[in-house]
């Protein structure tokens, strides 16, 4: 065998393979190129709870579940009921914790929610919590409409939230965080300034469209109590390490840059009364975090907001 590393050996064009298929929406960039701007009040840490207020159509569509689905033709009783829950109960408990704590939340909303129980998002709303948009409801998948379909349910799901709050949404997390190609850019010419479906970095990203630039806020995926309590089985104590522990290393990291944390939170999840008696010493201990220790508590519109105010395009790459 030669001991010459062929390593740096030219590629001849008959033997290269192409490069895979890219989303063109925005380019690689390494954490390791910092950005050296702060957010407000100079703090490092932008931290921001989406609260997500889902309902589901009864008996058909897709739904988070418990237990396996009904067999077909049955009413799926037992996982609408325990979704209900947290309509009916663990989104007004949890609703009176962040009272408590005095902390603003992202409320990430289907617009059915206001069909099934407008008091519960009107409540959210009273307190001056953000409203994002969340397609009109979690039982089916925006990525399969066709064009006017997508088109539709995105100018409908604004319009109706105007009508009721005042002020058209700002953001958008579309129902199981489903896409077309076509995603950004139908919101972004809609007059969305940001979205939440990408969970590829800790700071926001500037997204490409035909009509501008339409923000990519961090929301997690790992923090999260859906794929991580629901899917993954993780308990609500390991779920508490895993946000006090993604809060105190990413507090660390942005002494150097600023960054981005989400807390993904359902209430019928985390509404359960033994799962919030956990949430609540969490957020409790972390609510004690402010802006004199480098912790902005904010909401995505807030930081979408931050980051078109910047000076230059350079300082938001």
């Amino acid at each position: 065998m030669s001991s010459t590393s062929d390593t740096t050996s030219p590629v001849s064009p008959a033997t290269a393979l192409p490069p895979l298929r890219h989303h063109q929406r925005f380019d690689y960039r390494p954490i390791t190129d910092r950005d050296d701007w702060r957010w407000p009040g100079e703090t490092g840490l932008a931290v921001y709870l989406g609260f997500n207020l889902e309902h589901y159509a009864f008996g058909e569509g897709r739904g988070v579940g418990i237990a396996p689905p009904a067999p077909e033709g049955e009413p799926d009783v037992l996982n609408y009921a325990w979704r209900d829950y947290g309509n009916r109960v663990g989104a007004w408990r949890c609703l009176e914790l962040f009272e408590q704590l005095g902390l603003p939340v992202g409320v990430i909303a289907n617009t059915a929610i206001l069909d099934h129980c407008p008091a519960l998002l009107d409540a959210f709303a009273a307190r001056g919590d953000e409203i994002i948009a969340h397609g009109h409801t979690n039982a089916e998948r925006q990525g399969q409409m066709d064009e006017a379909s997508e088109r539709r349910l995105i100018a409908a799901c604004r319009a109706r939230l105007k009508a009721r709050y005042g002020n058209a949404p700002r953001g958008w997390l579309s129902p199981w965080i489903s896409e077309s190609e076509a995603t950004p850019d139908r919101l972004r010419e809609a007059g969305f300034d940001y979205q939440l479906n990408w969970a590829h970095d800790d700071r926001p990203t500037p997204m490409r469209t035909d009509t501008g630039t339409l923000w990519s806020i961090p929301y997690p995926q790992e923090v999260n109590d859906i794929p991580t309590i629901s899917s993954h089985r993780v308990s609500m104590a390991e779920f508490s390490t895993m946000i006090r522990d993604q809060f105190h290393e990413l507090h660390e990291q942005s002494r150097r840059q600023p960054l981005v944390m989400g807390i993904a939170l359902h209430p019928w999840i985390v509404g359960q009364p033994f799962r919030l008696r956990q949430l609540r010493h969490v957020l409790g201990e972390l609510a004690g975090f402010g802006t004199a220790d480098g912790v902005w508590w904010t909401t995505p519109g807030g930081i979408a907001g931050h980051m078109a105010q910047l000076p230059s395009p350079s300082a938001r790459r």
